[in-house]
C-alpha cells in the first residue's frame, strides 16, 4: 500500500505543469498590463506639433486688369522674439504667397487652371542697420526699421497671377489663398530645428473663395 505522502508527490508531480502553465499565462498577463502602461504614458509625454502662429488674411481678391488677373491681399501678424533675433543675426526669413485656381466640372475632375507663387525676402544688414525687403528676382527695398520693412510684406503691391487667356471668361473659379514663413530657404541646421519648434511655424490658414474672370 502506498503512503500517503507518495500519493501527495504524485499528485504534486502531476500539477506541476498545469501550475507552471497558469503561473507563466497570468505572468505574461500582468507583463502586457505593465508595457500597455507604459506606452500610454510615453504618449502622453510626447509633444504633439505646436499650431502655427496666428497670422490672419484680412482681405483678399482678384481683379480684372489690361495685363491679366491681379491678387490683392493683405495680412496681419507679427513677428515673435525667435524670428526677431533670426533677423537681427543676419538669417534672412523668406515669406511665399500661394494661389490655387481650380474650375469645377460636373462631368470630370476639377480643372486644375492656375497655380501662383511668389516669395518676399526679408533681411538685415548690420553694418548699415537697415532691413531689406525684395521680391525673388527683383530689386530690393530698404528701411530704417523692422515695423516699416514688414508693411511691405503685410500690404503687398497686386501682382499678375494669371495672364489674361489663361482663364476662361464668365466661368466660376475656386480660389485657394495661403501666406507662410517657408523655412525651405532657411540654412540646413535652421531647417532641422524649426521642425520641432513653434516659434517657426508662421502661416495662414487657407482662404477660399469665388472668382469669375471677365
Amino acid at each position: 500500500m502506498r503512503s500517503p505522502i507518495s500519493v501527495f508527490e504524485r499528485m504534486v508531480s502531476a500539477e506541476a505543469p498545469h501550475t507552471a502553465t497558469r503561473v507563466t499565462r497570468r505572468y505574461l498577463h500582468i507583463l502586457t498590463r505593465i508595457l500597455l502602461a507604459s506606452l500610454l504614458t510615453a504618449l502622453t509625454l510626447v509633444q504633439l506639433p505646436a499650431r502655427a502662429a496666428d497670422v490672419e488674411i484680412t482681405q483678399a481678391h482678384l481683379e480684372n486688369s489690361e495685363d491679366g488677373y491681379r491678387l490683392s491681399a493683405g495680412y496681419a501678424f507679427e513677428l515673435n522674439h525667435s524670428l526677431e533675433e533670426a533677423i537681427t543675426h543676419g538669417i534672412p526669413l523668406h515669406f511665399t504667397t500661394e494661389l490655387d485656381l481650380t474650375r469645377p466640372r460636373w462631368y470630370w475632375f476639377d480643372e486644375h487652371a492656375i497655380t501662383a507663387l511668389r516669395t518676399v525676402r526679408l533681411s538685415y544688414n548690420v553694418l548699415t542697420r537697415q532691413y531689406h525687403v525684395a521680391i525673388l528676382g527683383s530689386v530690393q527695398q530698404s528701411f530704417a526699421t523692422l515695423d516699416d520693412a514688414l508693411s511691405l510684406i503685410r500690404r503687398p503691391s497686386r501682382w499678375v497671377v494669371a495672364d489674361k487667356g489663361a482663364l476662361k471668361s464668365g466661368a466660376t473659379y475656386n480660389v485657394a489663398l495661403q501666406m507662410r514663413l517657408n523655412l525651405e530657404y532657411l540654412p540646413k541646421p535652421f531647417q532641422v530645428n524649426s521642425l520641432n519648434n513653434s516659434d517657426w511655424r508662421l502661416a495662414t490658414d487657407w482662404k477660399h473663395f469665388n472668382f469669375r474672370p471677365e
